[in-house]
């Protein structure tokens, strides 16, 4: 028989994760209220400083003064923003035991750990290594490879991405385990990123397919989008439109990162929109010529669908002989102005009218 006072004390622990989870977690009401694309500050370069855990961080971690290693590097960085050509963005990460362990510095999008940072070797690495763009030859230098996943789990800074970080993080390397991915997806808990509102927020770096190193940000991610990131994004380097919120190197010019999202290509070449958008004209391209003009035994003849009928083509032949020439100046100055996707649909048209003239020549010429 249970013991009535454990099973009430998991009643209790139950109520209370359910009950944080409706305030800060992934059923609170904020989620998805709020428009993604665009909410990523421009930054073209991204540090982390691997540094303790996400339990000892204070709100501000570049504030310590028990262990001042994040406020130097943070006053280093800042100190010398006029001399680094390169906009760089400072971020706390995880320091992890046998991997990224405390001091290490990631560079992205270089793809570079120096194993090791020191307080007395902050000015000399800044100084190499970001305003003069030179290796640190106080460090030891490694390569990174794979994809990494930055997870937002600050809690101390926001019970957000206290609630939802930590959920996120399990979640993600059970489906990196389960698709023995382990070597080649990594995924650590980071410090505050902006967007806490956004919650749950994650970065990953990784290559697209032609081996260039992307930063992609996404917010309101929940558990359910955990094997869809994997899958689609790492997997097949296809973004995740609904939950984008920007990316390194890009402006945060309103309207610039939907555009930017719409064009990303897949390994195939093209991108999600366009490839809808290039069906549906071709698929109405094909309507139209179907539904006009077609070759007959003896030449051309007028292949009328049922809502047409002779009164059509005489409309038609009324409007080109009326408008001559300036129907065709306008059909000109419109094409110009559209993509090639909607000049075949325009095409189409237009071909489908000059055989209706020509027909119709034809039939009065035999008449």
């Amino acid at each position: 028989m249970a013991d009535p006072v454990n099973v009430l004390t998991a009643e209790i622990v139950a109520s209370e994760e359910d009950d944080e989870n409706v305030k800060f977690g992934f059923q609170r009401s904020e989620m998805h209220q709020s428009k993604l694309a665009g909410t990523v500050d421009p930054y073209e370069r991204h540090l982390f400083l691997c540094f303790q855990s996400p339990d000892s961080w204070l709100p501000r971690v570049e504030e310590s003064e028990t262990d001042p290693l994040p406020k130097l590097l943070s006053s280093a960085l800042k100190a010398c923003k006029n001399d680094i050509t390169v906009k760089t963005k400072l971020t706390i990460c995880e320091a992890r035991e046998g991997t990224f362990e405390s001091g290490d510095v990631l560079i992205f999008p270089e793809m570079i750990k120096y194993k090791g940072l020191k307080d007395s070797e902050i000015n000399g690495f800044v100084d190499y290594v970001l305003v003069n763009d030179k290796s640190w030859a106080g460090g030891m230098q490694e390569a990174l490879t794979g994809s990494h996943v930055f997870v937002c789990a600050h809690a101390s800074r926001d019970k957000r991405c206290g609630v939802c970080g930590p959920i996120l993080i399990e979640k993600l390397k059970e489906g990196i385990e389960s698709r023995e991915l382990k070597d080649r997806v990594f995924v650590s808990a980071c410090s505050h990123v902006g967007g806490h509102k956004y919650a749950g927020n994650l970065i990953i770096y990784s290559p697209d397919s032609d081996g260039k190193i992307t930063g992609h940000w996404y917010g309101y991610v929940t558990p359910d989008d955990v094997a869809e990131i994997l899958d689609q994004h790492i997997g097949k380097g296809i973004l995740i439109e609904r939950l984008w919120r920007g990316q390194m190197g890009a402006s945060t010019e309103e309207g610039e990162e939907v555009d930017k999202v719409s064009e990303q290509r897949i390994p195939n070449g093209e991108g999600v929109n366009k490839s809808k958008k290039q069906e549906e004209m071709n698929t109405e391209a094909n309507k139209l010529n179907t539904s006009s003009c077609c070759q007959g035994a003896s030449g051309f003849s007028c292949c009328r669908d049922g809502n047409g009928g002779a009164s059509e083509e005489k409309k038609l032949k009324e409007k080109i002989e009326v408008h001559g020439n300036e129907g065709l100046g306008k059909v000109s100055s419109w094409i110009g102005s559209l993509e090639q996707s909607d000049i075949l649909a325009a095409v189409a048209v237009v071909g489908a009218v000059a055989s209706v003239a020509v027909a119709y020549s034809m039939y009065k010429r035999s008449g």
